[in-house]
């Protein structure tokens, strides 16, 4: 990287000081106002600003956190580890890049003085042309989208090992000089610059290693959506949980995770489901459907069904039985 550029980036800051004098912890202030350490793209970017670059803190263990914005790692020199979700230990190496999920827990480790990283705080808006100049079905956009989308996760980090590759090296030079020295129409340039990063990206998933699917985990949603498929009458998750020794909260989670909805609202789905088939195919009562597809509740069932289909189980029958 040009020399005047890592002079700058190279630069003890004020935190950096502060722990080079004693202080032992991170100053959370700088980062958040929540309870959790959730790192606020308000504290990051002045009013406006889609995009901007932060050298990464030195000298002390940056702990545990997440990130309302999605965050680039670029590693200017030496090197820097990062955790990502308690499990996943990545070497993030000179030249190589960090894409992060914005619903992802990161954490790194001490690095020194010569370990120069350079932090995207970016946007989701920042990335509309970027979107436009990438095709549909790449990695890349399955990434962006599953980032974007609050109760979705399914790819917590990309990792590219392109330390030699020059074109993604000048590009990314481009952005980190770019956001150092403002300059006439700099989002746009960014922007675009942002896009032909990605379509060279691209060209090189054979350089990349993104995260593995938690197996375990994976296997705990496939038992608790078959339980509501084929026992949705009976099914509940605090026997499932029971079962295998797990936290209803834990199963929640995973469950809203992987399919966007909440437990509830999946055997909800399927109850009604099964209820509108027995009233177009059977002569039950609507008292014995609500029974059969497993709600004691009258009340709730009929609230819910005028909810969902802006009418009556009564008048659905008629409708549909003509």
């Amino acid at each position: 990287m040009n020399h005047e550029l890592m002079e700058v980036l190279q630069q003890i800051s004020d935190e950096e000081k502060a722990i080079l004098a004693g202080r032992h912890t991170i100053q959370k202030e700088l980062y958040t106002n929540s309870p959790g350490f959730i790192i606020d793209s308000k504290k990051m970017l002045s009013e406006g600003k889609l995009i901007d670059i932060r050298p990464h803190t030195r000298f002390i263990r940056f702990p545990k956190h997440k990130h309302n914005y999605i965050e680039i790692v670029y590693m200017c020199s030496g090197t820097t580890r990062h955790i990502i979700n308690g499990k996943d230990e990545i070497i993030l190496g000179s030249g190589e890049l960090l894409f992060l999920n914005q619903h992802a827990f990161h954490e790194i480790t001490e690095a020194a003085q010569n370990d120069i990283a350079v932090n995207f705080i970016v946007l989701p808006e920042f990335f509309d042309i970027a979107f436009e100049m990438i095709a549909k079905d790449n990695i890349l956009n399955h990434f962006l989208i599953s980032a974007l989308q609050r109760d979705r996760y399914e790819i917590g980090y990309l990792h590219f090992k392109v330390a030699e590759i020059l074109p993604i090296q000048n590009l990314m030079e481009i952005l980190v000089w770019s956001l150092i020295n403002h300059q006439n129409n700099n989002r746009k340039i960014n922007q675009t610059t942002m896009g032909l990063l990605f379509l060279e990206l691209l060209n090189y998933t054979d350089h990349m290693e993104q995260e593995k699917p938690d197996q375990y985990d994976n296997s705990l949603v496939i038992t608790i959506l078959k339980q509501i498929e084929e026992s949705y009458r009976t099914a509940s998750l605090s026997q499932i949980a029971q079962n295998y020794n797990q936290s209803i909260s834990k199963l929640s989670r995973l469950i809203k995770r992987s399919t966007g909805y909440t437990y509830k609202e999946l055997l909800q789905q399927k109850r009604f489901s099964k209820a509108i088939q027995l009233l177009g195919r059977s002569t039950l009562s609507i008292e014995e459907i609500i029974a059969a597809v497993g709600y004691d509740n009258t009340s709730y069932f009929y609230r819910s069904f005028r909810k969902i289909y802006g009418m009556s189980p009564k008048t659905y029958r008629k409708a549909n039985n003509q």
